[in-house]
């Protein structure tokens, strides 16, 4: 990418990031503090809107002046789940409502040919109907977006996560991806919210709006790398590596679910029991585990690729 694009993103989403935030501490719409709060500082939900503007944008700059690094079409599905999260920060949606909305977008990715109708041999499956392999996508989908939403506990764990995932299939990817664009302006557009996460006062928060906006992307990135134009640099069962890649938001939504269950709740029934929630009742601070389990868990993953090679 362009450095001058690069450097423009980053001011983009900077002058956003502190117009956005002064906004909405203006409006007295700040993030309310109750009891699965893990801060007790002024903060807004702004990082998501601040984000996605920034790349929307961008993506209509590039438009207007006739490029296409992307496919553009994508922002129809990706702002549909940014404007669901947007009205789940301000109301509290439904659980219901943002499944629906949620099945609706996945179809949408379908149709647009990102679709899982391979299993590469897991459970001794390949290609499946068309029917099967879009209500899989979908329920994949769900998974996928729901698990980031999940993760997004602490501050910068749900970005750091984001950029690993992305860059962890941009490096696997033999060739030049589709997607590369898009990941990168979305990462750039994060940057100045990392440190607006960790500020002392004043925070930003992804927000609902922010997660749903990059678990989309992430959902996105996945399908593409169980399609069959992503050629990876090493011969790993596909379905297998998306697994590891996703690791930590699957244990953790997987985790959770469980004990639920067991605690005789609705898994939809938002709790205390996410694995950043463990560790801060062990003390540590909020970038310690913003770090640790991302990193944490990208070791495991190598490590289990390393041994079934």
């Amino acid at each position: 990418m362009d450095f001058y694009i690069f450097l423009f993103v980053l001011a983009l989403s900077f002058i956003f990031a502190t117009s956005l935030q002064k906004l909405f501490l203006k409006l007295n719409k700040v993030d309310s503090i109750n009891h699965r709060s893990s801060h007790r500082v002024v903060a807004t939900r702004t990082g998501g809107a601040t984000s996605f503007i920034t790349v929307f944008i961008i993506s209509m700059f590039w438009y207007i002046i006739g490029l296409e690094p992307y496919d553009f079409s994508l922002l129809i599905p990706i702002s549909i789940m940014f404007i669901i999260g947007v009205y789940d920060d301000f109301y509290n949606a439904d659980f219901k409502l943002k499944f629906f909305i949620q099945i609706i977008t996945a179809k949408m990715i379908i149709d647009q040919g990102f679709v899982i109708d391979n299993f590469h041999g897991i459970f001794w499956i390949n290609e499946i109907s068309r029917i099967s392999a879009q209500l899989f996508t979908v329920f994949v989908f769900l998974i996928i977006v729901n698990s980031i939403n999940f993760i997004d506990g602490v501050d910068g764990i749900a970005i750091l996560e984001f950029i690993k995932i992305i860059l962890f299939i941009e490096f696997l990817n033999s060739g030049n991806s589709v997607l590369f664009v898009l990941g990168c302006i979305t990462i750039i557009s994060l940057i100045p919210l990392l440190f607006y996460n960790h500020k002392r006062d004043n925070k930003i928060f992804l927000g609902d709006a922010g997660s749903l906006f990059l678990g989309t992307i992430i959902a996105i990135y996945t399908f593409y790398l169980l399609g069959p134009n992503y050629k990876s640099i090493i011969d790993f069962n596909k379905p297998l590596l998306s697994v590891l890649i996703l690791l930590y938001p699957l244990t953790d939504l997987l985790r959770v679910f469980i004990i639920r269950v067991i605690n005789k709740k609705s898994p939809f029934h938002p709790d205390n029991n996410h694995l950043h929630h463990v560790l801060l009742n062990r003390g540590l601070a909020h970038w310690k585990i913003s770090i640790i389990l991302p990193i944490g868990f990208l070791i495991l993953s190598l490590s289990i690729i390393y041994l079934l090679k």
